[in-house]
This record gives C-alpha cells, structure tokens and sequence, in this order.
C-alpha cells in the first residue's frame, strides 16, 4: 500500500514540475503586449486564482455514475488481491475489489485537479476502508470544498471516487526512497 501511494506522489510531483515547465517558469519568452486570446486566458487564470477555490465544472468526466449492482470489475472478488486488501484493511471483499479498482484508477481526477491548485497544493492521499476518498491537502488559502467525481477510464468507467479538498496544509506522511524521519 505505501508503494502504491508512494508512486501517486511521485506521478503528482512529476506532473505539477511538468505543468510548471509548460506554463512557462522562464520569462524570456513573454511579451509586454499579449494577443486577445492570451489576455482572455490572464483574465481567467487571475480570477481563478483569486478565488482560490477548484472549479468542479472543469474537473467533471461528464460520464454517468454506473449501476453498481451490475458492475463488471476487473479483479474477481475472490481472487488474491481482493482478499489481501480485504484483510489488511479489514473490509469485506466487495469493498476491498471496488477500492482496488477506484484506486488504480484515481490519477485521472488528481491530474485534472493539480491543474488548477498549481503551488497550493500540499499533499494527497486516498483512504482505504469503507468509504474511500481522495483528500488533497492544500495551503491554507483554498477554500474547501467535496466533488464526487465519476470515472471515465474504461478500467473502473462510472464508479464514483468522493473528493475533499482540506486546506490544512498537511503534508503526507509517507517517507520517499533514502528519506528519513526527522
């Protein structure tokens, strides 16, 4: 489990030093006159900013919540991983092969969401258990807020996977390769 959360980091951290590159964090390349069309994007990104809460209308899948009593998961209910989360996590084995396949598939929101909190963001982490929920911890000046976000990946399509967004600042607790506890 720590290496599963472990790899989400280091994708999140990979994909903000990504977006950071793209959106430019070398200066030489602007102008002092910027065309209609980049003023209109300033003009959005300030007042996104400004706001400093997440725009769920952007994060949206716009794919419908699926019928759970007819799901097909892609792990068998009985098969050896279902059962180690099962256990290790003390759910039972319906729970532990949703929370498999959610899990696997929740970097499709957390990218969508990085997008928008850019240097707010502090840590995320998924909660394994009964109700599992993506929470994103962020500097304190996001506004918090909860979206319930439907998968659209054809590996877990229209399960719905509950995100928080806390501006607690709190940063994750697991330790990266060579890293020691201070």
């Amino acid at each position: 489990m720590a290496k599963r959360l472990m790899s989400m980091k280091v994708i999140a951290t990979a994909s903000v030093l990504v977006l950071m590159g793209l959106t430019g964090c070398d200066k030489s390349t602007e102008t002092t006159e910027p065309n209609s069309e980049t003023a209109a994007t300033t003009t959005q990104d300030a007042a996104t900013t400004a706001s400093n809460t997440v725009d769920w209308s952007l994060v949206a899948s716009d794919e419908a919540a699926a019928e759970m009593t007819s799901y097909k998961y892609p792990f068998a209910i009985d098969s050896k991983n279902v059962r180690d989360y099962a256990d290790f996590f003390k759910v039972d084995t319906a729970t532990a092969q949703h929370n498999l396949t959610v899990s696997m598939a929740s970097n499709e929101a957390l990218s969508k969401i990085l997008d928008q909190l850019s240097e707010t963001y502090v840590s995320h982490e998924l909660t394994d258990g009964e109700d599992m929920t993506l929470i994103i911890h962020t500097t304190p000046d996001v506004a918090a807020s909860s979206y319930d976000y439907v998968l659209s990946d054809d590996f877990a399509k229209g399960l719905v996977l509950p995100i928080e967004i806390k501006p607690d600042g709190k940063k994750s607790d697991v330790e990266g390769h060579g890293e020691m506890a201070e």
